[in-house]
């Protein structure tokens, strides 16, 4: 199983990425045959194409299907930033812009993206799952315990987020924004492997994989020199958020399942 974390619009680092592992070919279809590739959420903000991101995302998953493999997709906070600058714009918000659109303004967001989602497009991210069980290994976006909030198993959570998303409730979006702006639940040295057992004992697994914090602003590295996960909370946490948006060159993380 390969497992990728944020992207951020770096569509041709995606392609270089995937196409190193042999998961697509020069044509950009799926070569990866029955593998699995896991993608972690934030397609957009902070990069130059999201809609390009998505749009292989979209189509590498129909392809993997039809031959035995499986690409999954989950859902990410930027996504989240997109979809309500997209669906109520000028509408005040609790967020730092004052507005949905203003905030998502200042966490990275790219004109660009906005003006070219289609219905399409907003239809795939609202399906999007929260968080999955692949074998032993919790998929997650953020390393954050928020999703307690929204339910005690994964299909209860990936549920009532879905009906957020699926509604113009801006106050419920307001809260479900602000919960994913934590990060960090597991880096405390003495509780952190305590906190991320409760976390799966929740919603199962083994290990958690998660992105949303990138490895770098957590281990000093140069964004450049981030080329392999972080392992932490004595092995039961994974943070595999290479910092692209930042300048580092990206990584699959190829996790047995």
């Amino acid at each position: 199983m390969f497992i990728m974390g944020d992207i951020h619009g770096q569509y041709e680092k995606l392609v270089v990425l995937l196409r190193r592992e042999e998961l697509i070919d020069s044509e950009l279809n799926w070569s990866g045959e029955t593998n699995q590739l896991y993608f972690l959420g934030d397609y957009f903000d902070r990069g130059p194409d999201g809609i390009a991101v998505i749009e292989l995302i979209m189509s590498l998953q129909w392809q993997a299907s039809e031959v035995g493999g499986r690409v999954g997709a989950l859902l990410g906070n930027h996504d989240v930033l997109t979809l309500a600058a997209y669906e109520f714009s000028e509408q005040p918000s609790g967020g730092p812009g004052g507005t949905f659109r203003d905030s998502w303004r200042l966490n990275g967001g790219n004109e660009a993206d906005l003006v070219r989602l289609t219905d399409r497009h907003v239809r795939w991210i609202k399906s999007l799952p929260a968080m999955a069980l692949v074998g032993n290994h919790l998929l997650a976006h953020a390393d954050a315990t928020f999703y307690q909030v929204y339910g005690r198993t994964i299909p209860a959570v990936n549920r009532a987020i879905q009906t957020i998303l699926r509604s113009d409730d801006t106050q419920a979006w307001d809260h479900l924004l602000d919960y994913f702006s934590q990060r960090r639940a597991f880096r405390d040295e003495e509780m952190g492997q305590t906190r991320v057992s409760r976390f799966m004992g929740i919603y199962g697994g083994e290990r958690f994989i998660h992105g949303h914090t990138p490895i770098c602003k957590l281990t000093g590295q140069k964004p450049q020199e981030v080329v392999s996960p972080l392992v932490y909370a004595g092995g039961l946490a994974v943070d595999i958020d290479p910092g692209m948006y930042l300048g580092g060159p990206g990584f699959l993380f190829n996790q047995p399942v």
